[in-house]
């Protein structure tokens, strides 16, 4: 097989030397879960959007034309709604080639709506580009799935999914320690027992009188499930723990989202 051309000096150049320089691959990817976490306009008919893929991760697709009133993708790529898409591309923004609603729960409204803000603004701030997260996903489905499942709940019948979600993200990205053991004994958590969460150090014992002192009971309601922690001075509790841990990971920022709910809790 030949191999070599002859340069214009009459030298022989390897075959190689004359091939373009490889590029990337382009990425196809069809019928993929979706939630669509945020969309703003791009260009006269486009939309940019950052959704959540159950095998992806996060991403930015653009939906070409989706701004038309003619097109399809107007009543399908909507907040809180779960999609099956379609993409194709390299980069970080790929284009979307096709959607379709795969829902079956209702919209989210007043409250739940807020909750469902509260969630996604979490997931931007937190959950890196293109790093996949299933198990992330799932929590995510089930926590707005819930959300839809409660349209005239009060604000204390939703903090067991908040918990929920909360945990399951903190758990999913690595920044949450196991809430039923001591760190660095491995000793079971007592549920009369009192200790700190360090967001870096994880569970030790302290005192009831120490800032952030917790009792066990809430650390085990938290582990083996939110709902356990959704009553009374549980609920409180764990709140106040997982707000901590939140504050440390967003590196202080404040959450819109948050702030928006803590003033309709006071109005």
């Amino acid at each position: 097989m030949r191999t070599e051309t002859q340069t214009a000096a009459g030298q022989p150049r390897p075959a190689a030397a004359r091939r373009p320089p490889p590029r990337s691959r382009i990425e196809r990817v069809h019928d993929e879960p979706i939630y669509v976490l945020h969309s703003h306009p791009w260009k006269e008919t486009s939309l940019l959007l950052d959704v959540f893929s159950r095998s992806h991760g996060r991403l930015a697709l653009v939906a070409k034309g989706a701004k038309r009133p003619t097109s399809a993708l107007r009543a399908v790529l909507l907040g809180f709604q779960p999609c099956a898409a379609s993409w194709s591309g390299r980069g970080e923004v790929r284009t979307l080639t096709r959607a379709e609603w795969i829902g079956g729960q209702a919209p989210l409204a007043g409250l739940p709506l807020l909750c469902g803000f509260y969630f996604n603004e979490l997931l931007v701030r937190l959950l890196p580009r293109e790093d996949a997260h299933e198990g992330l996903f799932d929590a995510y489905h089930r926590s707005i799935a819930a959300l839809a499942g409660q349209p005239q709940a009060q604000p204390a019948e939703l903090e067991p999914v908040l918990r929920g979600f909360e945990f399951a993200l903190l758990r999913e990205l690595g920044s949450l320690p196991e809430l039923h053991v001591v760190t660095a004994t491995a000793e079971p958590v007592q549920a009369q027992g009192w200790y700190c969460v360090d967001p870096e150090q994880g569970v030790a014992a302290c005192a009831p009188g120490e800032p952030g002192a917790v009792r066990g009971e809430v650390l085990l309601a938290l582990q083996h499930g939110a709902a356990a922690a959704g009553d009374g001075s549980l609920s409180r509790a764990a709140k106040t723990l997982m707000r901590g841990l939140l504050h440390y990971h967003l590196s202080g920022q404040t959450l819109r989202t948050r702030q928006l709910l803590i003033d309709l809790h006071k109005l």
